[in-house]
């Protein structure tokens, strides 16, 4: 009898806590979504879906720019990652450990702290575009704070850890003398990459992407601090819906959306992808 509790009861702490945090407060928020009512007379579940429908149409686009940045962010995470993860893998050597403590030395620092901190570098007086001004290589009117560009700079660097980390350890996994043979071979060192390493990395890469789209596209920090009024993502304005504006019916509403997008995106990205080859990539 104990035998057969005891995968039930190393379950039920983790289920617990999913039902607590993560349940609860989802049929909450999907009954907050079909409410009407406001902060002073109180809230009526009436199963008014047409919240969605206004919420969408209110907010299509912050919501496309948040699905583009996060698009953005995320290939540019791969380019800016891949080769870190390279390095520490195959020339790290007694290294290793050092390296990935440096790469996450700056998380210990709180990441609206961390994105303030860009603020000061990209403002136009700053320790980046300043000197460049001063030495004429920038026009004087040349700014990236308040851009897109800023905005994406921020996801990048605050989410480039969580594309390092699962490709480092899928190139962890790699027999060097897999590409040693290749170049036995005469494979040139791109088509040994390209034919090699890439395809053993996927699922890497595979996890480094769920990791890094899904929070960047859902941010609302970066845009707050580093964009203005044109970059304001999806986030933004849940976080005004609920804490400024007390519009909890609304703001529910485009949870769930944003929810319900990134959900089938990832899911198209999966079946593209195909799991199942990436699934045997990894167990080999």
């Amino acid at each position: 009898m104990r035998h057969r509790l005891a995968p039930y009861l190393l379950v039920l702490p983790g289920g617990l806590w999913l039902l607590l945090f993560f349940v609860v407060p989802m049929v909450t928020m999907l009954s907050l979504s079909l409410q009407e009512g406001d902060v002073v007379n109180g809230y009526v579940l009436t199963g008014h879906w047409q919240t969605y429908v206004d919420a969408i149409t209110n907010y299509r686009v912050q919501l496309v720019r948040s699905l583009i940045y996060g698009a953005i962010t995320t290939v540019l995470l791969i380019v800016a990652a891949f080769p870190v993860a390279y390095f520490i893998a195959f020339y790290g050597r007694r290294r290793k450990a050092t390296l990935l403590f440096l790469l996450l030395l700056p998380f210990f620092v709180s990441f609206v702290l961390r994105t303030i901190s860009w603020r000061y570098i990209l403002t136009d007086e700053g320790i980046l575009l300043g000197p460049l001004k001063d030495a004429g290589l920038l026009a004087d009117s040349f700014h990236i704070l308040g851009t897109p560009v800023a905005v994406i700079l921020g996801l990048v660097y605050n989410f480039l850890p969580f594309m390092v980390l699962p490709i480092y350890v899928a190139l962890e996994r790699i027999d060097p003398r897999v590409v040693e043979a290749a170049r036995d071979l005469y494979a040139s060192p791109l088509v040994a990459f390209r034919r090699v390493v890439f395809p053993l990395a996927l699922p890497g890469v595979f996890a480094g992407v769920l990791m890094t789209f899904v929070p960047a596209s859902s941010d609302y920090v970066n845009s707050a601090v580093l964009g203005s009024s044109s970059t304001t993502m999806i986030g933004q304005v849940i976080q005004s819906q609920y804490l400024v504006s007390s519009n909890y019916p609304t703001a529910s509403a485009l949870s769930f959306t944003l929810m319900a997008v990134l959900l089938i995106g990832v899911f198209a990205y999966a079946r593209a992808l195909g799991t199942e080859d990436v699934m045997k990539v990894a167990a080999r």
